[in-house]
């Protein structure tokens, strides 16, 4: 999984315009997989939903526009020759009809009946329940049944324009076509009645489904099953009188429908005995039959709907399981960090408390820097206003722009230069550690701002034996833009809330690269800096921790940086250290089965920094993405009331972290802007780089463009500046 950096080419440069605006596959492949998720749950929330339609009913009107022969005539219309004419049932013949379905409870039994008795019957089905049950469409069709369109929605089509009607005849058309390969002529409007009840603003409507090739079909009687009044009551209703023939409204869905399968249990026998027969409507009729079988283009665009409808449900089957797992992850961290940090905040300020013996000795500080000119004076400055005894070890890793000139130019004591050939981060840091002349390391970033007090604060865990490094307290100094607000909370509440938890369960994942202390002996165990991943902190801390050392957290050692102020720049840090991790986790992964402190620390570090670190980052943006989902498609307050009572959650873990850091809560006043936008580009960029890991792809330092503009406060009256927390260098 790791993969060896290299020295990035120099680009060759774009043939043309549109070359200069091509996305790379790796960023476009995570953002087609968000938008097609987004899709796919669009798709799902339309079919399903009933918030979208139209439940609108028109009251009774005026019936002087209606032709007199279709007031009094049969509920079968046909105005598809631009003339009305109407149909009835001839005598003992009986069409029963079903609407709204299929449902898969009560569908299959109304058709077991229908078997059992040896009936036929016709089903108007909406596309909805139609695009969610096509085998249930299919069954119909191959076992005589007829079917007919009742729209899509179900919406009174008196209130819809021509362009919405012709949408909802064609949806439903093509969700019958993709479950059973037919097309249909027959079409019952919802909330219809029998023919002496069509009116001003139903007729117009009823002449334009017949230009568009559909026979209306209404009802002579109607079982009223709806209303659930009792079985009896319902074959009362359905029975025709004198013995003549009739169309017979049920339903199949919109509810519990255990009376009408029982009524038709006792009907159709009851009736059969009195001579009539149950057919389907052209049967009655003598007509040919209203299905027609569907074949080429037509056929695979019913079928690719039915495909996508089914993959719609098992994939927002799959994001409702990984929002179950990212609320347990979210819960299930933010009552960690408070349990175990206020363990960690008691523990270290009560009163006695201490690491051992003061820890007094010289500290070597190794300063690794790679074209650090704008940063490096006020970085070593601020070094050498140290209250603890320091010698600093500038390595010079290639610059180009005068960084090592600088550093000596200042003649500053107890600050050394070493100039090598550009070899990377962790080269740099091996390089200074070999020429490092006391025991105790700390190590930073060229462009990191110490306080006076950092070092001091940063090596007292040292006073006991078992402390192999300690990571400081890293601080967003540009705080007073957007993003870095975002970022600002990120580092108090998910970095440093997270190291006072991991520091309680001994599992420390990362001595930060901007303020980090190791005893040397202990980096020379397991083989100083390495190289093998792009998170080399996170590599040297999880070997230290299999070699059996402490890792703890020192609160009070407070390091300030200036976090990425572009996306762009941001996107690129995080990338990064996204990937660096999985590439550590990865490496470090025979820690699940080792025993010893190994075995501790893979069973215990290692899954958690899994779960906390990749997978709820990956996960989170399910909440997002959820939120729009109910939001658009309901239940709309219980998901604006869940999606602020998980926004409550972080605010109260935030203000907590605030108060232990001693920030001003003002900052806090960005988080639900953060949670909304700030977790989908940490979304994307998790996922490229798992795009980049399962394939095999190998990462490039990049460097940062840096500002110098923040300042550490308090301290020594000269300007300090710095930049990105975590910035790398090229490596060969």
């Amino acid at each position: 999984m790791a993969s060896r950096p290299r020295r990035p080419r120099a680009a060759a440069p774009p043939r043309d315009g549109l070359a200069r605006r091509r996305l790379p596959m790796r960023l476009l492949l995570p953002m087609l997989v968000l938008v097609a998720l987004v899709a796919m749950l669009m798709l799902r929330g339309y079919v399903h939903s009933e918030i979208l339609a139209d439940h609108r009913i028109q009251p009774e009107a005026a019936t002087d526009k209606v032709p007199e022969k279709i007031l009094e005539g049969g509920p079968v219309i046909d105005t598809r020759s631009g003339r009305a004419t109407s149909l009835r049932v001839p005598d003992h013949r009986l069409v029963l009809t079903f609407d709204d379905g299929p449902d898969p409870t009560w569908t299959p039994k109304v058709l077991d009946v229908l078997a059992k008795h040896h009936a036929h019957a016709v089903f108007f089905v909406t596309g909805t329940m139609a695009s969610r049950y096509p085998e249930l469409v299919d069954r119909m069709v191959r076992e005589g049944h007829e079917v007919g369109l009742h729209t899509f929605n179900h919406p009174d089509l008196s209130y819809q324009s021509d362009k919405r009607i012709d949408w909802e005849l064609s949806t439903n058309q093509l969700a019958i076509t993709g479950a059973a390969g037919i097309r249909t002529s027959l079409f019952r409007p919802p909330y219809s009645s029998f023919a002496d009840a069509m009116d001003d603003k139903s007729w117009p409507v009823t002449e334009y489904i017949g230009s568009r090739g559909y026979i209306t079909v209404v009802n002579d009687t109607d079982s009223e099953d709806w209303k659930k009044p009792g079985v009896e009551e319902i074959i009362r209703r359905a029975t025709p009188h004198d013995g003549k023939g009739a169309i017979v409204l049920m339903h199949d869905s919109g509810g519990d429908r255990r009376q009408t399968v029982q009524a038709l249990d006792r009907f159709l026998p009851g009736l059969q005995s009195e001579g009539y027969k149950f057919e389907n409507l052209t049967e009655a009729l003598g007509a040919p039959s209203a299905l027609t079988p569907v074949t080429g283009p037509e056929l695979w665009q019913g079928k690719a709907w039915i495909f996508l409808v089914r993959v719609s449900d098992d994939i927002t089957g799959v994001l409702v399981v990984g929002l179950a797992v990212i609320g347990a992850l979210v819960i299930g961290r933010f009552a960690l960090m408070l349990l175990l940090s206020g363990i960690h905040a008691r523990r270290v300020r009560r009163r006695g408390f201490g690491w051992g013996p003061a820890v007094t000795e010289p500290v070597s500080v190794l300063v690794p820097a790679y074209n650090e000119a704008k940063c490096i004076e006020n970085t070593v400055r601020s070094l050498t206003a140290s209250e603890h005894p320091v010698e600093v070890i500038v390595i010079d890793d290639g610059s180009t722009d005068g960084t090592a000139r600088i550093v000596e130019s200042l003649g500053l004591p107890g600050v050394r230069v070493i100039r090598q050939r550009n070899a990377g981060k962790p080269a740099a840091l091996n390089r200074g550690l070999a020429n490092a002349s006391h025991d105790l390391i700390v190590m930073m970033d060229g462009d990191t701002v110490f306080e006076p007090a950092t070092v001091r604060e940063l090596v007292q865990p040292f006073g006991d034996p078992r402390v192999g490094a300690v990571a400081g307290n890293a601080k967003v100094g540009n705080r007073d833009s957007l993003i870095g607000a975002w970022q600002h909370i990120e580092y108090v509440m998910g970095f440093n809330l997270d190291r006072r938890m991991y520091d309680v369960l001994r599992c420390m994942p990362t001595i930060p690269g901007a303020v980090g202390a190791f005893r040397r002996s202990a980096l020379e165990r397991v083989g100083g800096m390495s190289d093998d991943t792009l998170a080399e902190d996170t590599d040297i801390t999880m070997a230290l921790h299999r070699d059996g050392w402490r890792v703890v957290y020192a609160e009070n050692a407070r390091a300030w940086t200036e976090a990425p102020e572009s996306v762009q720049q941001l996107w690129s840090q995080r990338y990064r250290w996204s990937y660096g991790t999985m590439q550590a986790i990865w490496k470090h992964r025979r820690a699940l089965v080792e025993r010893g402190p190994s075995g501790r620390f893979g069973r215990v570090g290692l899954p958690l920094v899994s779960l906390f670190m990749v997978v709820a980052p990956l996960l989170a943006p399910l909440i997002d993405v959820f939120l729009l989902y109910g939001v658009v498609f309901g239940p709309t307050q219980k998901t604006v009331v869940a999606w602020l009572g998980v926004l409550g959650i972080q605010a109260f873990c935030a203000a907590y972290a605030f108060r232990l850091d001693r920030e001003r809560m003002s900052h806090l006043i960005s988080l639900p802007l953060q949670q909304l936008l700030y977790r989908q580009l940490m979304y994307v960029v998790l996922l490229q780089s798992w795009i980049t890991a399962v394939t095999g792809g190998r990462l490039r330092w990049q460097k940062l463009r840096r500002t110098g503009a923040v300042a550490a406060p308090g301290g020594p009256g000269q300007r300090r500046r710095t930049h990105h927390a975590g910035d790398r260098r090229p490596v060969a």
